[in-house]
């Protein structure tokens, strides 16, 4: 503004640019640029956090040419992040609750702004919605459900009183606000279609104020889990979002399903990503799903995100099928701390 009077922004609420009505489209006058939660980085900026020092990583890809003594530092560097990473999840991206020192309270701004200020006056004044308590059930079943596949008939069976088309419609306007995220599977034509959505909240820190879990958020694996998971897939959005990505999610076909947490697409390029939170190590049966993915698709490099400070590694995908094994040498998995991937998608 300062440099260029000519240019004019508008700052808004998250729901006000795309009110259904308003009396010109704006089209070739005016761009919306979307402004997602912080990242982690700016998390530690903004809290004044001293940084590990460690060898710049641009891209996770880099992972694959540093040298032994540069993993080693990494993996140190993610001991000192870890707690301040579980501290981003419990507190989120939201600058003025991310400076509250008591975390309650933290907590509680975050449910005064997204149920209050949100649900209750955005919802109502800008969509027309009247019945609260079942866009508040809606949201209340997706902060339990956070990362999840969602079954619309199902859903509406469990939410009593919550038809089909109604569901449909709220979900639609929780993601026009900004509140969510929804990935269809990956594919093409039918598949796609009529397959059900992934959907991800805004922040990895709503779920755990929604549901008043506080600190033993940590002490549910699950539940930290998904958290992590909306936290990666904030951060991978956040930090290609200019190169208007594609993101879906995959499921192999069979008996036994095994499942891809994330695949972003970005021109010809496919990348899939696994988040496996858990404390014991990484072993080959955990890889199971990303390795079938890589193989059906053809993919030179997928991601584990991890948990320990330790697991940083680089594998070869082990076929399934001997006959494959040649075309495959060139394969790679790489298993990232999520701290440290959160920080340098930052």
């Amino acid at each position: 503004m300062d440099f260029t009077p000519g240019r004019k922004i508008a700052i808004t609420g998250s729901a006000n640019p795309l009110r259904s009505g308003s009396a010109e489209s704006g089209v070739g006058r005016w761009e919306t640029i979307k402004l997602p939660t912080l990242t982690f980085g700016e998390f530690l900026r903004l809290r004044k956090i001293a940084l590990p020092e460690m060898a710049e990583i641009s891209s996770l890809k880099q992972l694959l040419d540093c040298s032994p003594q540069e993993i080693l530092g990494f993996k140190s560097a993610a001991k000192r992040l870890t707690p301040y990473f579980h501290d981003y999840l419990l507190r989120g991206g939201f600058p003025e609750p991310a400076l509250e020192e008591d975390l309650q309270r933290c907590q509680r701004l975050l449910r005064e702004d997204i149920v209050d200020k949100v649900l209750k006056r955005d919802m109502t004044a800008l969509y027309g919605i009247r019945r609260i308590v079942e866009i508040e059930k809606i949201f209340l079943y997706l902060c339990y459900h956070d990362g999840g596949i969602l079954d619309i008939s199902a859903i509406a069976k469990e939410l009593d009183g919550v038809k089909r088309q109604l569901l449909t419609d709220h979900l639609d306007l929780l993601e026009a606000t900004h509140l969510t995220y929804s990935l269809k599977p990956f594919g093409y034509g039918k598949q796609v279609l009529r397959g059900k959505s992934k959907v991800y909240l805004a922040d990895a820190a709503i779920p755990g104020s929604i549901l008043l879990y506080g600190q033993k958020l940590l002490e549910k694996p699950d539940r930290l889990g998904n958290a992590v998971e909306t936290a990666f897939f904030k951060h991978v959005f956040t930090r290609y979002y200019q190169d208007q990505p594609t993101f879906s999610y995959w499921q192999s076909k069979g008996r036994k399903t095994y499942e891809v947490d994330l695949i972003a697409e970005i021109g010809t390029r496919v990348v899939p990503f696994e988040v496996k939170y858990q404390d014991k190590a990484i072993m080959d049966a955990d890889l199971k799903g990303l390795r079938l993915s890589m193989e059906e698709h053809s993919l030179n490099l997928g991601y584990v995100i991890t948990r320990e400070a330790d697991s940083l590694f680089i594998r070869q995908p082990h076929s399934a099928r001997q006959s494959q094994l040649k075309e495959r040498l060139d394969a790679h998995i790489i298993g990232v701390p999520a701290c440290l991937a959160c920080y340098w998608l930052s």
